[in-house]
C-alpha cells in the first residue's frame, strides 16, 4: 500500500491510499481518482514529508488528537449549523413528523423544530407539501 496527497485543480488537498504507485497511475490515466469535495478529476500529487515519527522519551505518553476541534472548514461549518439548529430551536424526537404535520395542518402554533423521521415518514410529509429538510448531523438524543 501506497499513500499519497493529492490536490485537484481548485486547489482542494486530500489523500487517499493505494494498492501500488502502479495502481495510482493507472486509475489517474483513466480518471477514476477525484476529489471528495468538488469532484474534479483533474488531480495531481503533493509534496509529502515521510510519515516518519520523533523518538519520544521513556514513560511520555504518545500525542493524542483533539477530535473535539474541527478538522477543517467543512466540519467547524457543520458544528456552527448544530450549535445554530439546537440553539434556535425545539428538539421534539421522534414525534417530528406528527408535529410538523400538526404545525402544517394549523392544530398547533408554528416553530422551529428539529427531530427524528423514518424515510417513509420524511417522503410523506414532502408529498403533502410540508417544508422540511434533513440535517447534517444526527440529534442527541434526550433522555431521562
Amino acid at each position: 500500500m501506497i499513500h499519497y496527497s493529492l490536490r485537484c485543480s481548485n486547489s482542494h488537498g486530500f489523500d487517499s491510499w493505494f494498492q501500488s504507485a502502479e495502481a495510482y497511475d493507472s486509475l489517474h490515466r483513466a480518471g477514476q481518482i477525484g476529489c471528495p469535495v468538488c469532484g474534479d478529476s483533474a488531480i495531481e500529487k503533493t509534496l509529502m514529508a515521510p510519515a516518519v515519527r520523533p523518538a519520544r522519551k521513556a514513560g511520555e505518553p504518545a500525542p493524542q488528537p483533539k477530535l473535539t476541534e474541527p478538522q477543517s472548514e467543512l466540519e467547524a461549518a457543520m458544528a456552527e449549523l448544530r450549535r445554530q439548529v439546537e440553539a434556535n430551536s425545539e428538539y421534539v424526537g421522534l414525534n417530528f413528523a406528527a408535529e410538523a404535520r400538526r404545525m402544517h395542518d394549523g392544530e398547533i402554533d408554528q416553530r422551529a423544530i428539529y427531530g427524528e423521521a423514518k424515510p417513509d415518514e420524511a417522503r410523506a410529509l414532502l408529498e403533502d407539501g410540508v417544508p422540511v429538510a434533513p440535517l447534517p448531523f444526527m440529534p442527541a438524543r434526550k433522555v431521562n
